[in-house]
């Protein structure tokens, strides 16, 4: 299959609050098992530094103990495989990346599939099913099999792999490479590359913005998340949906568009009016997430 017919099957429509379609595109199953490697050899390495820097510290104090050294390591491993594993994708997904180190290397982040705000709810859900999906998988294949005798324990043992492995496969048979946990956290993990800008958005609006006189009450028609769809079409300069997009924002605010404005240099100056009052409340403590958040 060409690279072409391959982005157009990963591609899916992605309708923004404001009914506009970004088409993105989906990971493939060998980015998301790139960027989860990735991901586990950072887990690993804070592990072995974490361990090293226990051993360094508590050898004294277990001595004086009269404990064992190996099995208080062993039990501090554990319990701190078991937060890291558990806090380490939970954490950066709610960060506004949407994305743990791997996945920004891979250029993915996490996305709603109702084209809504990635709420914490989903990032919960979708983190608590890599633990019966990955993790006890892996634990299961170090474990002692006991199949020797072709008894219970092995027959038991096999099932179980099998069972595991429906998990690990699972987006492999699947057309948007979803896991279990995509499915029931209500998010898929979508391609999203870095651009780089000759110069950055707001100082370009800032220069269009003093041709528009938009008042406070239509700045605060909208928020974080309109404004980080705003720049997403700013980036990809689609005349259809600018035009759209356009459109929509100065029905919404009240604002009559002359015939002959240009709808990036309209996007840009608003993207800069927006960005820079959103900046404001943000010194002052106040945030507004999206345009249904009242800001207090």
């Amino acid at each position: 299959m060409s690279e072409a017919a391959t982005t157009l099957k990963l591609t899916r429509p992605f309708v923004t609050p404001e009914g506009v379609d970004l088409r993105l595109q989906l990971a493939d199953a060998s980015q998301r098992a790139g960027a989860f490697l990735l991901d586990a050899a950072i887990m690993l390495a804070v592990l072995i530094v974490l361990s090293i820097v226990i051993g360094l510290v508590g050898v004294g104090a277990w001595r004086a103990a009269g404990m064992k050294g190996a099995e208080v390591m062993a039990v501090l491993w554990l319990i701190g495989f078991f937060l890291l594993r558990n806090f380490y994708f939970v954490g950066f997904e709610l960060s506004a990346a949407a994305a743990t180190p791997g996945k920004r290397v891979m250029g993915l982040r996490v996305a709603a599939r109702d084209g809504g705000r990635l709420r914490p709810g989903a990032i919960f859900a979708r983190n608590a099913m890599r633990e019966l999906e990955i993790f006890i998988p892996i634990s299961m294949l170090f474990a002692p099999a006991g199949v020797e005798g072709g008894g219970v324990e092995g027959w038991m043992y096999l099932l179980g792999i099998t069972w595991a492995g429906v998990f690990l496969l699972f987006p492999l048979f699947n057309k948007d490479r979803l896991r279990a946990g995509d499915l029931i956290g209500g998010t898929w993990v979508v391609r999203a590359p870095k651009r780089k800008l000759m110069r950055d958005m707001a100082d370009e609006g800032a220069e269009r913005l003093q041709r528009y006189g938009f008042t406070p009450e239509q700045i605060d028609a909208y928020g974080a998340k309109e404004l980080h769809v705003l720049e997403d079409v700013l980036r990809q300069r689609e005349r259809k949906t600018m035009r759209a997009v356009a459109d929509r924002i100065a029905g919404k605010i009240g604002w009559t568009r002359l015939a002959e404005e240009d709808d990036y240099d309209f996007l840009s100056a608003y993207y800069a009016a927006l960005r820079k009052r959103l900046e404001a409340r943000l010194l002052m403590g106040v945030r507004r997430r999206d345009k249904y958040d009242v800001a207090r």
